[in-house]
């Protein structure tokens, strides 16, 4: 988040804009330590402590000064009364923007996610390599994994319109991996019966071996130079065969999450069951959270939601940490990545999830 968004977020939070050059050495260093102890353990920091572990002989006295400030800026917080102290939301994304060191992943890492996604993804259909992605994501970082996929990135191999009723007909899509794809579209008034006969015949002699994607701008295309060999109402059949998506609540997207039992294992960081039965029902808020992956898809790189800066995970204090994959036009066509507890090794799981989701790029293009 750049400064602008981060004084949006202090903003929302009742606090003035913090940026690192409002922090000298001292408070900057007291500041770190504060959270990569929270990021490890999960508990508060005292005074006391921090004067043991910094690198300059400081008082707790000085300590405590030092940490009165950072909690003025809203950048921590005490739990409760004469408690140490944790990063507020505002610290934690001015740590994760400003002094977060990450660092790439070995040969090792890099052999082992590749192993585990690409060892048999010819022999599976799209949405099994989406969701290896996701389970490894799980597995590998203990949190829950996420993957939103645009439908329209399996290759076309038939299309057949079939007549539901005078106004409406079912698109039938087979893809070459064998996926079936149903979408419902209305029908122009006056359509004569051929209409939709020569609209298959037309889809069909053009669309195999592409995906929707591509299939709509050839289409579009030819349509525009008026190249089509069909009326104006059988040209809208065609548009609408490949435009006009019916599913559930007419979300054009697939959603996977797997490991959900995984934010079981941070008590600590949640706080009580509570709290995890909020995330729960965050998770099953389908729509939401498909809002929410839809801003990762606008630009490159891993994008990081940490609790109320995004609505949907208001309450449960979780963070979302997720990444773009493209297809060979460079087109993003979903985001994949993980969510847990405002609680993670972000270091790790940061150059992992930009992997993985580069990775999975490749294998479904």
């Amino acid at each position: 988040m750049r400064e602008k968004e981060l004084q949006i977020a202090a903003q929302a939070m009742g606090q003035g804009t913090t940026g690192l050059n409002d922090l000298n050495v001292r408070s900057r260093d007291i500041f770190r330590h504060i959270v990569e102890s929270f990021l490890e353990t999960g508990d508060p920091v005292g005074s006391r402590n921090l004067s043991r572990q910094l690198p300059v002989a400081l008082s707790p006295a000085s300590v405590r000064n030092v940490m009165s400030d950072l909690e003025a800026l809203g950048l921590i917080y005490a739990p409760h009364t004469s408690a140490g102290r944790l990063p507020t939301e505002l610290g934690l994304r001015l740590f994760v923007d400003g002094l977060l060191e990450v660092g790439g992943l070995s040969q090792t890492e890099r052999d082992q996610i590749k192993s585990q996604i690409s060892g048999n993804a010819e022999d599976l259909l799209i949405e099994d390599v989406l969701s290896e992605a996701s389970g490894m994501l799980s597995g590998l970082l203990g949190c829950a994994g996420v993957v939103l996929a645009e439908k329209q990135i399996v290759r076309l191999k038939h299309i057949q319109f079939v007549t539901l009723d005078p106004t409406r007909a079912l698109a039938v899509l087979v893809g070459e991996d064998g996926s079936v794809e149903n979408r419902v579209i209305t029908l122009p008034e006056g359509l004569p019966p051929s209409a939709l006969v020569e609209a298959t015949n037309y889809l069909n002699a053009r669309i195999a071996g592409q995906t929707l994607s591509e299939a709509r701008v050839r289409i579009q295309i030819e349509l525009e130079r008026h190249e089509a060999e069909l009326d104006a109402l059988s040209a809208k059949v065609v548009e609408a065969g490949l435009a006009v998506w019916s599913g559930e609540g007419g979300d054009r997207k697939s959603l996977i999450v797997r490991g959900r039992s995984h934010l079981l294992d941070e008590l600590t960081a949640l706080d009580d069951i509570d709290r995890i039965r909020r995330l729960f029902d965050d998770l099953e808020a389908k729509k939401e959270l498909i809002q929410l992956l839809e801003l990762a898809e606008r630009g490159d790189g891993v994008k990081i939601f940490i609790g109320s800066e995004n609505q949907l995970f208001s309450l449960s204090g979780s963070s979302l940490i997720v990444a773009p994959f493209q297809d060979e036009e460079h087109k993003t066509v979903g985001v994949l990545g993980v969510i847990g507890p405002t609680r993670l090794n972000y270091a790790r799981i940061i150059p992992m999830v930009d992997y993985t989701a580069r990775l999975v790029g490749r294998l479904l293009t």
